[in-house]
């Protein structure tokens, strides 16, 4: 008589067959698992860290690659017409890889990816080469066999193609990878909907921002020049502005200021006390200092508006008699930071002085004026605190740096000589920055 040895019995062959599939339950139970904390892993660095849209792009594709194993990934995101790619994003190319392509343009949606733009659902290809709408890889392109890939729709409308290809370990993609990238791409579409809103809304806040800022009109005889530059910081919109306005009696007033804060409210603020100081100007010939006294009791009896920080000059004539230097410097700080003298032969200068209180914090201490005699052709440079604050340099060290730039550019138009201070700025970045310059006449021949 025959019998039948455990392994070889049909029960056992069924327990074999379930512990099987129960360890590929279990295995694709730790992928899900892994993919959800790559999920929310991604919403946090959208949400919380408010990062500019081609950042999430970037992530999401570096996050898909995680979730399948794959050695390379890329996003394609289409144009207006939905027909092809107006952006390419690759991800994982070596740069061996890159320089092996030189002169290779970005797909921009011909062959496999094409097709994945006419037909916009999920794709597993085990071979690449093999398919029907391939048409190849450009030389020097590193080989790729196998290929997974959804299309990541926002608001009902297919934005772009997730591509994966190449899994790490050598085996082509499976039908679980397959619905975890078509799952991704579902969680993707609403990541990128979340940064495109709020790009946009740093957007709109920037232009309302700039709207504010004036264009300077021509003030002969003096040539002024302005930058303005938000902050790399995403979320950071600010309230710094710049001002300058003839004089009656033939000079000039310049206004650099700076709101506390970085949201729309400091930029609201800002255009508030912009207008109550240009009233003020216009309506008394006192000093810097009494002006921003009245404004400082203005402000307080009439709005909520936060600290702010202002830097307010006069540049006039003198009198006859002293016509070598024939113009005259009067201005009062409301804690900002010390305007830059720029001479006539290049050097650069800070008019250091002791400031005051800002606006905002105590209307019963005094208010100073400081004086100072400016050559002919020199120039006056007022710029905030954005410009040269760094958390990790001294502000000795970042106004040096600032001051040894003016001079080695002293010699540019006005215009040129600003912007290329905003370009080298000290600062890290992480807040908006204004300057303002006024170049005093040549002497008269």
């Amino acid at each position: 008589m025959v019998t039948e040895s455990p392994d070889d019995s049909p029960s056992g062959a069924r327990r074999l067959r379930l512990g099987t599939e129960l360890a590929q339950i279990a295995e694709q139970l730790v992928a899900l698992a892994r993919g959800q904390n790559r999920l929310n892993e991604l919403y946090e660095a959208v949400i919380s860290r408010d990062q500019d849209l081609s950042d999430v792009l970037e992530l999401i594709v570096r996050t898909a690659m995680d979730l399948v194993g794959a050695r390379y990934g890329a996003l394609g995101v289409l144009d207006e017409s939905g027909e092809r790619l107006r952006e390419f994003i690759p991800v994982g190319l070596s740069e061996a890889e890159i320089a092996a392509m030189p002169g290779v343009e970005l797909p921009s949606g011909r062959g496999l990816l094409g097709f994945l733009i006419t037909h916009p659902e999920p794709v597993r290809v085990k071979d690449i080469a093999a398919h029907p709408a391939s048409v190849g890889f450009p030389p020097g392109h590193p080989p790729m066999r196998c290929m997974v890939g959804a299309a990541v729709s926002v608001r009902g409308r297919v934005y772009g193609n997730l591509y994966l290809c190449e899994r790490h370990d050598g085996r082509p993609f499976d039908s679980h990878d397959e619905a975890m990238i078509a799952s991704f791409a579902e969680a993707a579409g609403l990541a990128i909907d979340d940064a495109s809103l709020r790009q946009q809304a740093r957007l709109d806040a920037e232009q309302f921002q700039r709207m504010l800022l004036p264009r300077l009109p021509s003030l002969p005889p003096f040539e002024t020049a302005a930058v303005y530059r938000p902050a790399t910081t995403p979320r950071y919109i600010g309230g710094d502005w710049y001002d300058a306005a003839l004089l009656p009696n033939g000079g000039i007033a310049a206004v650099i200021g700076d709101v506390v804060g970085h949201d729309l409210q400091a930029a609201a603020a800002m255009a508030q006390i912009r207008n109550m100081l240009l009233a003020l100007l216009y309506n008394t010939t006192a000093s810097p200092a009494a002006v921003l006294a009245r404004l400082d009791r203005t402000v307080e009896a009439l709005t909520a508006n936060p600290v702010t920080t202002i830097c307010l000059a006069r540049i006039e004539p003198t009198p006859p008699a002293d016509t070598p230097t024939r113009w005259k410097l009067r201005w009062s700080t409301a804690g900002h930071p010390p305007p830059l003298l720029l001479t006539p032969d290049g050097q650069a200068r800070y008019l250091a002085a002791q400031p005051d209180l800002p606006i905002g914090v105590d209307t019963g201490m005094p208010r100073r004026d400081h004086t100072r005699r400016l050559p002919h052709g020199s120039t006056m440079i007022f710029y905030t605190d954005g410009v040269t604050e760094h958390p990790h340099q001294p502000i000795d060290q970042t106004m040096a740096h600032l001051a040894a730039h003016a001079t080695a550019h002293a010699g540019l138009p006005l215009q040129e000589l600003l912007d290329t201070l905003a370009d080298h700025h000290p600062s890290d970045g992480h807040d908006d920055m204004a300057l303002l310059a006024i170049r005093i006449p040549a002497p008269p021949r």
